[in-house]
């Protein structure tokens, strides 16, 4: 990866977008779809993933009285919703992870880096996505270098083990301090986008935590590259992960200096038809969203030329007169929902 940017190797994705997108566009998404053990009927966008139990198969065995039993049974903070791990111990259950003092995060950190069992390397993770959920930990967790012994993990071999530790790193996102370390993996979190089944739980961890880093412009240039993944995904996902794409391409679509990075993506020819009332509300809000942010753009005459001259870029596909867009838009008009019709008099205007 080049310095200031960050492009994802899309490799041998160009055969099937032609299926999926349309003659219009010839970005392929091969590697999105290429593994069959896709996991649906998820609760919600922010519980698809699960951390590992403790009486499952070569699990951890809590001694009583030690620090992981005494914070094994904290709640894990998942982009707004929490999951209880099981535990013997109400006494563990009622322990607030604010309780944990400094030496208990140093010597969690220490025990992730030595242990060679990937469970328990799972719920050390967990355990420290719980202490995340609280400021001064965020702090410390950076200050005793933690941020990148966490990081580590996005290469472990066993797939919840980068669940976890996305999950982990998503709670340590939301302190901007900590984000500075942290931008220095967007490349790596992209490639586990990109490699990762579609609607899996790694995909869905690693949407929420560029959600969270993409909230302020300030790391907004190291996303400039991965436009044309995220639309892509946008056409192949389930409503669960669309929500999630859309609110990364919302943030960046609000950041002006993005514009020309977003309008001259390639684009599945797909993205159009999801302008219709058959989509979820949800989706459809988000969508709208983004296209009023386009839409706010004004490209010179010159420059709208050359852009209309890309057969397979987004802004072909969705601000030139050729789109499908306007008359889309126009029969969103009498869609059910207030604020889904409220969006496209925005898109409108």
């Amino acid at each position: 990866m080049g310095d200031g940017s960050v492009i994802p190797k899309f490799g041998s994705m160009k055969a099937l977008l032609g299926i999926v997108a349309g003659a219009g566009a010839s970005y392929g998404i091969y590697k999105l779809l290429s593994v069959t053990s896709f996991k649906e009927n998820k609760k919600s966008a922010y519980s698809e993933s699960h951390g590992p139990k403790n009486n499952s198969p070569g699990g951890i065995v809590l001694q009583p009285g030690s620090l992981l039993a005494k914070v094994s049974g904290l709640d894990v903070v998942r982009g707004g919703e929490s999951q209880a791990v099981d535990v013997a111990s109400s006494d563990i259950i009622s322990r607030s992870p604010g309780s944990l003092e400094p030496q208990h995060l140093k010597m969690l950190l220490s025990l992730l880096q030595g242990s060679p069992n990937p469970s328990d390397r799972a719920q050390i993770l967990i355990t420290l996505g719980n202490t995340a959920a609280f400021t001064v930990n965020q702090d410390l967790i950076r200050e005793f270098g933690g941020l990148h012994v966490i990081a580590g993990f996005l290469s472990d071999p066993v797939p919840e083990v980068r669940v976890q530790t996305l999950n982990a790193l998503n709670n340590l996102s939301m302190n901007l301090r900590n984000q500075e370390q942290l931008k220095v993996y967007v490349a790596q979190v992209l490639e586990l986008i990109e490699m990762s089944p579609v609607n899996s739980d790694l995909q869905m961890a690693a949407l929420r935590l560029l959600t969270n880093l993409s909230v302020t412009d300030d790391h907004h240039q190291l996303l400039r590259g991965s436009i044309t993944l995220l639309l892509s995904l946008l056409v192949v996902s389930n409503q669960v992960l669309q929500i999630q794409v859309l609110k990364v391409l919302v943030n960046l679509s609000s950041n002006p200096d993005m514009m020309d990075d977003i309008v001259q993506a390639q684009a599945p020819a797909a993205v159009v038809l999801l302008f219709d009332v058959r989509t979820s509300s949800a989706v459809l809000l988000r969508l709208l969203m983004f296209a009023g942010n386009l839409k706010a753009w004004r490209p010179s005459a010159q420059v709208a030329e050359a852009l209309r001259r890309r057969q397979d870029g987004l802004y072909r596909v969705l601000l030139d007169e050729s789109s499908q867009l306007q008359s889309k838009l126009i029969q969103l008009l009498s869609h059910p929902d207030g604020e889904v019709r409220a969006q496209v008099a925005r898109v409108l205007l």
